[in-house]
């Protein structure tokens, strides 16, 4: 029986645990460790092997003929298999809340069906070759009411969120020559990638020199247990269809594609009249100790499991640019939701602030940051602004769950201009927590909470009539 002995990171060691967080790099590890594996018994047996194939990319809906959606996407490769190349694709479909289907096999990297009005329709994509199928894509969604509004039309729905990542962490030294170094997952928690069940606790013991004593007294790195038997949701990549449920109750269709597709040009915001960008938790983020970069990318950049210093940007030089058109030049409208939508262009502790980004957040979608890890507890409530009556507090996810990621370190954020208003506050602080715009040529909305960590689906459609009022009446 063939047999392997993997010694692979240590507990006790704070440099390999930050690498043993990230999902990043458990994938990564774990695609060598299969492709070792796999390699070592067909070579054994004088066979060839196909490895794997990695999961899709730039991935878009689009509706036309009244009812008719097409979803598109592009094949990942990977620059260390050429084997891994995929030669057809599996599509799972999911109409409303129910299950998915068994997956309708395709060769091309499209596949088109007609919509049911009054249904929101999923689709996710795997890739697949004689190797096997690789993980699921993220998943996209679409939606026709079955009586529609007419003033204002398809919304596009973005999906930007995509970040899986480690906790926070810091490593220094005091002045007395004590070193300190840990995880804040206070701070920021990390993404899981769907969900975690590996934590036990907050972290507690902070100085390198605590050594191991017993079990009751573990030393550096030692932590509560109080979530041992819990599960903690992560990013389920599931967004676009809480934000249509919103949507078409309130009689808006949509449809929705990933960040990758905008960027790269192949979704179009000009052919919509609104545009809602989904960021979650996305923000700048290292993987290990930040200092190293793997260049194994193909000619168009594309990689999968390509490791940068630091990735998942919330708005990047293309989007940026993307925005400031539809915006500036087409009239758009545009909402935009993430806990760190402010804090990632202002004051990411990981990268120097840039004039460009701050220029971009006042003078394209009129707000400023103020501050990150606003607030706690208590949720939002509407105030009396240009856009609306003062209202009820709208509670978020801000502890661990299992069915929603937390929200740890929302953002505050404040009007840039005069045309510009708060429109929700936080409940504990009076922060202020979404900013309002409507001037003579566009539109924009920008929360510092997730819109889909407002776990009640009926508060979120009460948060999406916000949202639609301030942009359209």
């Amino acid at each position: 029986m063939p047999a392997i002995l993997l010694e692979l990171l240590s507990h006790q060691n704070f440099s390999d645990m930050r690498y043993g967080l990230d999902p990043r790099f458990r994938f990564i590890a774990s695609r060598a460790i299969y492709k070792g594996m796999l390699k070592f018994l067909c070579s054994q047996r004088g066979t060839d092997y196909v490895v794997q194939p990695l999961p899709v990319s730039h991935m878009r809906v689009s509706l036309s003929q009244g009812n008719l959606a097409t979803l598109e996407w592009q094949p990942v490769s990977d620059p260390l298999e050429p084997t891994a190349t995929p030669h057809s694709y599996m599509v799972y479909t999911r109409m409303d809340e129910g299950g998915w289907d068994n997956g309708q096999l395709v060769n091309a990297p499209s596949y088109t069906t007609a919509l049911q009005a009054g249904h929101i329709y999923s689709w996710k994509v795997s890739a697949v070759n004689d190797g096997g199928c690789s993980f699921d894509s993220e998943i996209l969604s679409a939606g026709l009411p079955s009586e529609p509004r007419k003033d204002v039309g398809t919304v596009l729905v973005i999906n930007g969120f995509d970040r899986v990542s480690a906790p926070a962490d810091f490593d220094y030294t005091l002045d007395n020559g004590m070193q300190l170094a840990g995880f804040r997952d206070d701070y920021d928690h990390g993404v899981p990638y769907l969900r975690d069940i590996s934590y036990v606790g907050r972290m507690k013991e902070f100085r390198r020199s605590i050594p191991w004593m017993d079990d009751d007294a573990s030393g550096f790195g030692d932590s509560y247990s109080d979530q041992e038997d819990r599960v903690i949701a992560g990013n389920t990549f599931d967004y676009p269809y809480i934000h249509g449920q919103a949507l078409m109750a309130l009689g808006c269709s949509f449809t929705s594609c990933s960040n990758e597709s905008v960027e790269a040009g192949q979704v179009v915001l000009s052919d919509f009249p609104m545009v809602d960008l989904i960021l979650g938790k996305q923000c700048q983020t290292k993987i290990g100790n930040g200092k190293n970069e793997n260049q194994n990318q193909n000619e168009n950049g594309n990689c999968w499991f390509n490791v940068q210093r630091l990735m998942f940007k919330t708005f990047t030089p293309a989007m940026q640019l993307h925005i400031t058109q539809y915006l500036q030049q087409c009239g758009g409208r545009f909402f935009v939701s993430g806990a760190y939508v402010g804090t990632d262009l202002w004051d990411n502790p990981l990268v120097l602030p840039s004039d460009d980004d701050k220029k971009f957040a006042q003078d394209v979608l009129k707000f400023k940051w103020r501050a990150n890890q606003a607030a706690r507890s208590g949720g939002i409530k509407q105030v009396r602004s240009a856009f609306g009556k003062a209202g009820g507090n709208f509670l978020y996810s801000d502890t661990l769950n299992a069915q929603c990621y937390i929200v740890e370190s929302p953002d505050a954020i404040e009007p840039a201009c005069a045309e510009a208003h708060t429109v929700f506050r936080y409940a504990q602080n009076n922060l202020s927590a979404a900013v309002g715009y409507r001037g003579r040529k566009y539109g924009t909305f920008v929360m510092g909470i997730p819109f889909e960590a407002v776990t009640d689906a009926g508060i979120r459609k009460e948060l999406m009539q916000t949202v639609l009022q301030c942009l359209f009446d």
